[in-house]
C-alpha cells in the first residue's frame, strides 16, 4: 500500500488466542475503551463501531490528566469477518488490518497511510504501543 507522496507504515503481533475471541475484543466497543490507548497515562473513554461497509466507527481517546482528547475515526471501506477489516480515516487516509488465525494464536498486520504531523518513527511507535496494548488486554481477559 502507497499513496501519492508516501509509504505505508506497517505494524504487527501475534496473539495468544482465537481467531473468535481477537475479532470480538478488537470490534466491540465495551473492549475497545479498554485496550486501545498508546501509553498508561491515555485512556478511550468512549467508543462507537458499526462493523459494516459503510458503517462508521469512533473512539475517543484522551489524557487521563484530562489535557488533551481526540476522536479517531472513520468509515470501512471493506468488511470480511475473522480476516480483513479496511477503512479510511476522516482526514483520508486509508488503513487496512489483516487477521490471520493459527488456531490458538492470531496474527494482526495493520498498515496505514502516515500523517504528516508526526515523524514515521512515532507514529509507527504509537500505532504499536496501541496494538501491543491490545494483544496484552485480549490474553489477559
Amino acid at each position: 500500500m502507497t499513496t501519492a507522496n508516501q509509504t505505508t507504515i506497517t505494524v504487527e503481533s501475534t496473539i495468544n488466542a482465537p481467531i473468535e475471541k481477537v475479532w470480538q475484543y478488537w470490534n466491540a466497543p465495551e473492549h475497545i475503551t479498554q485496550w486501545c490507548a498508546a501509553s498508561d497515562d491515555w485512556h478511550a473513554p468512549e467508543a462507537t463501531n458499526d462493523l459494516r461497509t459503510g458503517g462508521k466507527f469512533s473512539t475517543t481517546m484522551a489524557a487521563k490528566d484530562g489535557s488533551f482528547s481526540f476522536d479517531f475515526g472513520g468509515e470501512y471501506t471493506e468488511i470480511k469477518e475473522h480476516e480483513l477489516i479496511g477503512y479510511i480515516l476522516g482526514d483520508g487516509r486509508k488503513v487496512k488490518i489483516i487477521f490471520n488465525s493459527y488456531g490458538d494464536t492470531t496474527h494482526i498486520t495493520e498498515t496505514f497511510d502516515p500523517e504528516s504531523t508526526n515523524s514515521l518513527e512515532m507514529q509507527h511507535a504509537g500505532w504499536q504501543a496501541i496494538l501491543d496494548n491490545f494483544r496484552k488486554y485480549t490474553e489477559n481477559n
